[in-house]
């Protein structure tokens, strides 16, 4: 695949970045890609590696080893080397309803697994993909492909997040009606508003959902089943029901002071951020503002990080992100070999962002919050932090973060933003289709399967896997599709 001296004949060559201190004044996407002709050489370096764990998608010492779509990686990035554009994009859309959202957001498990990684740097696999899908596009090769044949079997999908869309796309291409309920005004779910605009520009979830309604696909928007909409009527309207709501139940902080006001969930915050952009640039002035205001992100995953982003694009006067656990090492240690999922420090484009803007690093480790103080208004204008260390509990064996005596200080504050995951699905929803749970509040199924205990419900993406990745949730999509669809039809081709 490729060329067989390329990774050798050629560096690794990334997209150009526009620089942190222009790309936060505004909302826009700021990679600006490769020549069609550069990226060919890109496609070049794919060795002929034997075993292209690149495109294995399985699980490695509890972590992930490439795509978990499966993605058939070494043959397009030959294909984007050849310069056959459109046979690679049929190749991608094999094993991807949606390689427009994943090459944005997807954080390149098979750049991870890339043989390259061993002495050098892994094949550009996600640049390559957006070149595919984006090429695609303007070449006009995406087009809709309604089916030619009805089966007159309805299905409802709840939810329409990247799950969600794939179960649909999938179902909809078997000749099943589908329609999809969102209780949000708009379509896309975690796509659309859990997601800042610079990272998926909401544009291009427009255009793919145009592709699917015209490909004969419902949306009904303002849905929320369990509230407006009976769960009742979808099972006696419908021949399947799919959740793929989301695990959209945020965990809290349960500290003294966290009924002061100017403390938010940082999916509240990324939401309305969103929504407001969508509606009036701004103007309508219905978002949190963080202008002037010193800002507190608790949490170091992905959405701490598009809430640093977020904030400072808000015009922040400064962002302190905390994390709990020690900062992961620059490089890979031996117990931590290729080609499992790197547990190395990143440096994401929020704190990239920070430390143009700042001077510094946002991030505070192995460091967590003991309490909110709040003035006379109310409002949140003190935390009062502490210092964590490692230690092993005796009871269980296993190593926990415990606070050092004596290393508490308090930071001034005048916004707070909770991203410290998600706990599983929304109680109301589930109540609704009296759903079984499992011990993490997931839908919960048979191992590998996705029907639900409730005849003729399945689940699939974050509410039933638990918060995950946006390329995860399509596989669930894709494989709940084929579910639904073996048990509609008595066998499946999808």
């Amino acid at each position: 695949m490729g060329k067989p001296t390329g990774f050798l004949d050629y560096e690794r060559q990334n997209s150009v970045t526009i620089p942190p201190k222009k790309r936060i004044q505004n909302f826009d996407e700021f990679h600006v890609p490769l020549s069609l002709e550069k990226q060919m050489l890109q496609g070049a370096r794919c060795m002929a590696c034997g075993v292209p764990f690149c495109q294995y998608g399985q699980i490695i010492n509890g972590m992930a080893s490439g795509c978990p779509l499966n993605n058939l990686v070494p043959e397009w990035n030959d294909l984007v080397y050849n310069g056959k554009w459109e046979i690679a994009y049929r190749r991608l859309m094999k094993t991807n309803c949606f390689p427009e959202f994943t090459s944005r957001v997807c954080p390149a498990l098979c750049e991870a697994a890339c043989t390259c990684n061993l002495n050098g740097d892994p094949v550009s696999t996600k640049e390559n993909e957006h070149a595919i899908i984006e090429n695609a596009f303007a070449k006009g090769l995406v087009q809709p492909h309604p089916p030619k044949v009805r089966t007159g079997k309805k299905v409802a999908v709840v939810g329409s997040g990247p799950s969600g869309l794939a179960a649909a796309a999938q179902l909809n291409s078997r000749g099943h009606q589908v329609t999809v309920f969102e209780r949000n005004d708009r379509i896309g779910g975690l796509l659309r508003y859990g997601i800042p605009n610079m990272k998926l520009d909401k544009s291009v979830i427009d255009r793919r959902i145009a592709i699917m309604e015209a490909e004969g696909v419902e949306f009904v928007t303002n849905a929320n089943i369990g509230e407006n909409v009976k769960a009742s009527g979808l099972l006696k309207e419908y021949d399947r029901v799919v959740l793929a709501c989301g695990a959209s139940n945020p965990r809290d902080i349960q500290i003294p002071g966290r009924e002061a006001s100017g403390i938010y969930f940082a999916v509240d915050f990324l939401t309305a951020t969103t929504k407001s952009l969508l509606d009036s640039r701004f103007a309508d002035k219905k978002f949190i503002s963080a202008k002037g205001k010193k800002v507190i992100v608790i949490g170091g995953g992905d959405t701490g990080n598009d809430c640093v982003g977020t904030s400072i694009r808000l015009g922040a006067a400064s962002v302190l992100q905390l994390e709990m656990m020690p900062k992961a090492p620059d490089t890979r240690t031996p117990d931590n070999p290729w080609p499992e999922w790197p547990r190395v420090c990143k440096t994401d484009y929020g704190q990239q962002e920070a430390i143009a803007v700042f001077g510094q690093d946002p991030r505070v480790y192995q460091t967590t919050v003991t309490e909110f103080i709040k003035n006379k208004k109310g409002e949140v204008c003190k935390a009062r932090l502490v210092k964590l260390q490692s230690k092993k509990d005796e009871q269980t064996g296993r190593r926990m973060m415990v606070p050092v005596a004596g290393s508490e200080y308090e930071v001034e504050v005048d916004l707070v933003l909770i991203a410290a995951g998600f706990l599983g699905s929304q109680k109301y929803v589930t109540d609704a289709f009296q759903v079984e749970l499992d011990g993490r509040t997931n839908v919960k199924t048979a191992p590998g399967c996705y029907q639900t205990s409730v005849p003729n419900v399945f689940a699939a993406g974050d509410m039933h896997r638990g918060q995950s990745l946006v390329v995860w949730a399509i596989r669930e999509g894709r494989e709940a599709a084929r579910a639904v669809d073996r048990s509609l039809m008595g066998y499946t081709n999808l």
